[in-house]
């Protein structure tokens, strides 16, 4: 026998050894799902109010929408859920802790007496008195006190000045195109905003525990300052929970209302702010028509089933057949029209030749805005087993 023969015919033996003694090879699979689907709802009629601009936003469905186009505008005391923000990222709480004490000096007394002299909203101190970082934070979002706002810019920044520079880099982080800040407190007519850039920084305030407990209290009671109540008109009132009100001459009425809706069994946030408001009583009517927007919103978020029990997830081939695997069950989400939702498939373990149906072979995520369903993904038939032929080429 020739030498090259020889050692044809012994790699081939060996290969037919390692081939027959090994284990069946891996199958492989294909995803036939789509990255992103859309929602198929119907389009809905938001009732928005002819008297200022206004927004609305569902952090949990990804849905933020403004009554039209945006310009930046004056926005008064809703600036503080911005000073709030970062005083908050800066030194984070926890539920039930005060935070460090802060001692006013002769410059917070000094931005008091200067409050009251120009009629802006403000809380009492004296010079040696000691606040909290809660307390102060609690006059600020409470009372709407701008020598609060002052007093905790310098206390964390060292100036005012510093501190609105970390305000528009946040800002700018938030994806808030159409905001400029100017000063701590939302006086100056320059703190400029629109109504559907506010709720990019409301919807995360709302999620941190400490703004969202201080932005519900109707009154707050400080050391000399006394007991001061809220300036949000519809506080408590058909579930309102928050956020924050605003006005100035030139600002006009101005509000940004948080509700919890309990929507097709499921608790909803729902945020809507509204700016520019004229008129008799213009805090309250802010108030009112960012309310009835939230009721409108409310109203509706439909229920959209985005994959149904049985979808074919995926292609599975081994020994040159290929079997579908399936969802196995139905993902259900809240949702709005004309937006997406994601659908990514992730592979579990290996799957070799001749797996049973119903072997999981990974999963289905399906996302839309912060909600999350995650479907097991299974084989629909059997996987065939390779034959000793097929092992051996």
């Amino acid at each position: 026998m020739p030498l090259a023969v020889a050692v044809v015919v012994i790699l081939a033996a060996v290969l037919v050894v390692v081939r027959l003694n090994g284990a069946e090879p891996t199958a492989t699979v294909a995803t036939t799902m789509k990255h992103t689907v859309n929602v198929p709802l119907a389009p809905v009629s938001i009732p928005w109010q002819a008297n200022g601009l206004s927004a609305i936003a569902v952090p949990s469905i990804g849905v933020a929408e403004q009554s039209g186009p945006e310009q930046p505008v004056p926005v008064a005391s809703l600036t503080k859920m911005m000073t709030a923000y970062v005083i908050l990222h800066d030194h984070p709480l926890t539920t039930g802790q005060p935070g460090p004490d802060i001692t006013m000096d002769q410059a917070d007394v000094d931005e008091f007496n200067n409050d009251t002299v120009t009629d802006q909203a403000n809380a009492q101190v004296t010079v040696g008195e000691v606040l909290t970082e809660l307390q102060l934070l609690g006059g600020l979002l409470v009372h709407s006190a701008n020598n609060y706002a002052f007093a905790l810019a310098r206390w964390d920044a060292g100036s005012v000045p510093a501190f609105v520079a970390k305000m528009n880099s946040t800002a700018a982080q938030l994806g808030m195109s159409k905001t400029h800040y100017a000063d701590a407190s939302g006086y100056d007519q320059n703190s400029q905003s629109t109504a559907g850039d506010l709720l990019k920084v409301a919807g995360p305030d709302m999620l941190n525990p400490v703004f969202a407990s201080l932005v519900k209290m109707p009154s707050i009671t400080l050391p000399v300052a006394g007991t001061i109540s809220t300036y949000t008109p519809l506080l408590g009132i058909q579930g309102v929970i928050g956020v924050k009100s605003g006005f100035t001459t030139v600002a006009g009425g101005c509000d940004v209302v948080a509700v919890y809706r309990t929507v097709h069994g499921k608790q909803v946030l729902i945020l809507a702010g509204v700016t520019g408001v004229t008129g008799a009583n213009v805090l309250y009517a802010a108030g009112l028509d960012a309310l009835n927007l939230s009721n409108a919103v409310a109203q509706s978020i439909s229920p959209a089933t985005i994959v149904r029990q049985g979808t074919p997830v995926a292609h599975v081939t081994a020994a040159g057949h290929t079997v579908d695997a399936v969802a196995q069950s139905t993902a259900n989400v809240l949702a709005w029209p004309l937006i997406h939702a994601t659908e990514t498939y992730q592979p579990g373990h290996a799957i070799l030749a001749g797996a049973k149906k119903g072997t999981r072979i990974g999963s289905l995520m399906v996302g839309l805005g912060s909600q999350r369903v995650v479907i097991p993904v299974r084989l629909s038939q059997d996987l065939p087993q390779e034959t000793w032929l097929q092992r051996l080429f």
